[in-house]
């Protein structure tokens, strides 16, 4: 088996595969602050409690978005496995062409995901990733990665707007019944999670319009990827694991 490790701003993500969809898939708060050593409990947890053996991990590959967790993340999967990570990074894209300045800004996990797209879909595409941040990865017909909008994540957005002000509580991620707040839940829910369907698909819009000859798949990934129902018409496909299977198959792409 081969283990994706996945750290990202909010969680570590780790997906166990034998084949192309994660057979198990874990998840643990990203705390710049814990030991390794508590990692290391967690993930030994997680074996436990699915009957997993260490010595089935032959390869591991590792994408971080946190600079200070990846040394973190690789003493735990060493000391664990004994096998030597694969670092996810401009060294080893393989299969496509960044068309962006500098292949070191871009996120690996972003690469994964325009990885996962073409490679499945072998077309034009839009990745939507609602996680921390909400990203559109563009990728063309030709494999290229075109490049990628940045807008802070939903999550991220209610957290400042709790944080910013004095008497606005932290509500739950659900789609209101009404576009006219009757209260301060339905007021934040209407201004946040209906403002950001009208943000996702004029995004959407005007990569397209940018872009005319591309006839785009367009595919929703991350954690919040459901929580817009109004969207679904968008989407041609939602994978919450797109991440984790792209990097997958960056690091099948090495051997």
């Amino acid at each position: 088996m081969e283990l994706v490790v996945d750290i990202g701003n909010s969680d570590v993500v780790f997906g166990l595969f034998t084949q192309e969809e994660p057979r198990l898939v874990f998840r643990t708060p990203s705390q710049r602050d814990l030991p390794a050593s508590e990692y290391e409990k967690r993930i030994r947890a997680w074996f436990l409690e699915n009957a997993l053996s260490y010595s089935d991990i032959s390869g591991i590959i590792i994408s971080s978005v946190v600079p200070n967790l990846t040394p973190v993340m690789e003493e735990v999967v060493e000391r664990l496995f004994s096998v030597q990570p694969l670092l996810a990074g401009p060294a080893i894209y393989k299969g496509l062409s960044l068309k962006i300045k500098n292949p070191y800004e871009i996120g690996s996990d972003l690469v994964a995901n325009a990885t996962a797209a073409f490679t499945y879909h072998q077309s034009a595409a839009i990745v939507v990733d609602f996680g921390t941040a909400l990203s559109f990865t563009v990728v063309s017909a030709k494999g290229e990665i075109l490049g990628v909008n940045i807008a802070p994540g939903i999550k991220t957005a209610m957290k400042s707007l709790f944080q910013e002000t004095a008497q606005l509580p932290i509500i739950p991620l659900e789609y209101p019944t009404t576009f006219i707040g009757r209260d301060t839940v339905q007021a934040i829910q209407a201004g946040i999670l209906v403002g950001y369907v009208g943000l996702v698909k004029e995004v959407i819009n005007k990569i397209k319009e940018q872009e005319p000859g591309e006839s785009f798949k367009v595919i929703a990934t991350g954690g919040l990827s459901l929580v817009l129902e109004p969207l679904k018409e968008v989407f041609d496909q939602t994978d919450p694991h797109l991440t984790l299977k792209g990097l997958h198959l960056m690091y099948q792409k090495q051997f």
